[in-house]
């Protein structure tokens, strides 16, 4: 699996291709649609994964989309267990705190977790935007604890880590 980054947006927010047979899947398309669809080239567009529905990770759907009917799939209407869409497998983990919505996709065969504003290169997200909450952001830090240190995260702001690395150096954990 190929797995593109796109920097979108005067917040910089992180949009993912994920690329395989053909096919795509697009997390987080934020901003700047020509580049997102630019990345997806021919591939069939599979489905549109949003880590949460902030306007920086959700601004490009239409212009990724247009009028086709793809499946979106968010957090409100999520539920953790394993999702299929083509030749990709994923989990969904809530992972609440940044919003009440937000959730994490997490990729077993890749061995790496898309995190949206939840987990950060050494910080989380805030809490303190509407539907945001301290005490839910620290149960979802509980529950990734219990992850694997070697997988990959790809958070919806700045630079891939690791989870054992966050666990090391992030003083949230």
């Amino acid at each position: 699996m190929e797995v593109i980054k796109i920097v979108t947006g005067t917040l910089e927010a992180n949009c993912y291709v994920l690329k395989q047979n053909g096919t795509c899947l697009v997390i987080d398309p934020g901003a700047d649609g020509a580049k997102i669809k630019d990345a997806i080239g021919k591939d069939k567009v599979l489905a549109v994964l949003l880590t949460h529905t902030h306007v920086d990770h959700i601004g490009a759907i239409r212009d990724v989309i247009g009028k086709k009917k793809i499946p979106t799939l968010k957090g409100r209407i999520a539920i953790e267990q394993e999702y299929h869409y083509g030749t990709f497998t994923f989990d969904v983990i809530k992972t609440k705190g940044h919003s009440s919505d937000s959730i994490t996709f997490y990729f077993k065969d890749i061995n790496t977790m898309f995190t949206g504003d939840f987990l950060f290169k050494e910080d989380i997200g805030r809490c303190d935007l509407p539907t945001g909450s301290t005490t839910e952001m620290m149960e979802s830090i509980e529950k990734i604890k219990k992850y694997d240190p070697n997988i990959i995260v790809r958070p919806g702001h700045g630079e891939d880590t690791t989870l054992g690395y966050e666990f090391e150096k992030n003083s949230s954990f």
